[in-house]
């Protein structure tokens, strides 16, 4: 069974908690989860939400195309791993990704990505961004085959149709205004 992220965009309030989990977690150096903020107009209406994002472990990941020393391998569960050893550091994949997920890091002079936290999924645990999430806004979702759990595109993301992400997203709901007629 695939494993993803799930994202309810009506619940994350932009605190960036999953951020700081992720960089307590993975050590010194940078997070690999970011959370950028989205306001605009969608279907005419003006939208604000934050996007909490990290490697989508994608189902045709352009990163694992892309890399000449193949560093990446997918897990039968999609979780697509990088192998730091492998890496040349030539930043391929991360021109490659469309949401810009595997960064590189100056120090180490290679890249690194989110790893769905993979050492506490194989011991049941969650990840610790989502862990770490106070108002469960990001969860992990298991993928069925044929089975369709929220949106795959919001706007404010990168387009989903090459690499097709397993993040599913709860769009923003309308807003329910009330006006006092007096």
């Amino acid at each position: 069974m695939r494993v993803g992220f799930f994202l309810d965009l009506n619940r994350c309030i932009g605190c960036r908690a999953c951020e700081g989990a992720c960089q307590n977690w993975k050590g010194p150096g940078f997070p690999l989860r970011r959370v950028q903020a989205f306001a605009g107009r969608v279907k005419g209406r003006w939208q604000e939400y934050y996007l909490s994002l990290a490697c989508n472990h994608c189902e045709n990941p352009e990163c694992f195309r892309v890399c000449p020393a193949r560093a990446y391998n997918k897990r039968r569960d999609g979780i697509v791993l990088h192998n730091s050893g492998r890496c040349s550091g030539c930043n391929r994949c991360v021109r490659a990704c469309p949401f810009g997920a595997p960064r590189y890091n100056l120090t180490i002079g290679k890249v690194e990505k989110c790893d769905l936290c993979v050492e506490r999924i194989d011991n049941g645990l969650p990840p610790a961004c989502v862990e770490a999430c106070p108002v469960k806004a990001l969860q992990v979702l298991q993928l069925d085959e044929g089975k369709e759990l929220g949106e795959r595109w919001v706007p404010g993301l990168a387009d989903v149709n090459i690499t097709r992400p397993t993040l599913r997203l709860k769009a923003p709901e309308e807003e329910e205004r009330f006006f006092l007629v007096g």
